[in-house]
């Protein structure tokens, strides 16, 4: 185990971190020492355990991937952070290298390929999906945080706030306020004005 890199997982989809973490146990070189299915929790395992990588879902109930490498960057210096994205949402690539990430790339990445990454990361490497990489710089800097940005989408298909409130489960007057912070972040007279420029802008 000592000459093995301890990968901790964090996805709040208890199959895709299941799976995952079920593939990278076929590898000898790699193990994955703890799981956690939020921020918090993702902190909690990480102090527990001591990592040599993290790999982090960019949303996360509590706290979202970026919020938790940022605190990983002072509370365990030694452990390198990777963020893995369903979304793409190129907006977040500068705001993750700021907090030290080492490696961001789609969800859709083979396990092979993250295997490989994971070895990268922990020599010291960096690892940016050429794809991300590309639309982030057309995409430009997102004003919106993960959570804003998450809430915002569950609204793009007209749902209310009740619906967008149980399916992120959050309370209807947070998802108000994340709501309202994101239309005024992008000049938006209303949520929907809001996801259209959100989605001009590669935001969404």
């Amino acid at each position: 185990m000592t000459d093995r890199v301890r990968v901790l997982l964090a996805d709040d989809e208890h199959l895709i971190r299941g799976a995952l973490a079920a593939l990278l146990a076929l590898e000898d070189d790699l193990a994955v020492v703890a799981e956690a299915a939020s921020g918090p929790e993702a902190l909690a395992m990480a102090a527990a355990h001591r990592p040599d990588v993290a790999v982090l879902d960019l949303q996360m109930p509590g706290l979202d991937g970026l919020e938790v490498a940022a605190e990983l960057r002072h509370r365990l210096p030694e452990c390198r952070v990777m963020i893995v994205t369903g979304h793409g949402r190129p907006g977040y690539l500068k705001r993750a290298l700021e907090v030290g990430v080492r490696g961001f790339l789609p969800k859709t990445v083979s396990a092979s390929d993250l295997a490989g990454i994971i070895r990268t990361v922990r020599a010291g490497g960096r690892y940016v999906d050429p794809e991300l990489a590309a639309e982030a710089i057309s995409a430009g800097d997102s004003p919106l945080t993960p959570r804003e940005t998450d809430v915002l989408e569950l609204a793009a298909d007209g749902s209310s706030v009740a619906e967008i409130a149980e399916r992120a489960a959050l309370s209807p007057g947070t998802v108000r306020n994340y709501l309202s912070s994101a239309a005024g972040k992008l000049g938006a007279e209303n949520r929907h004005a809001a996801v259209r420029i959100a989605r001009e802008h590669g935001w969404l």
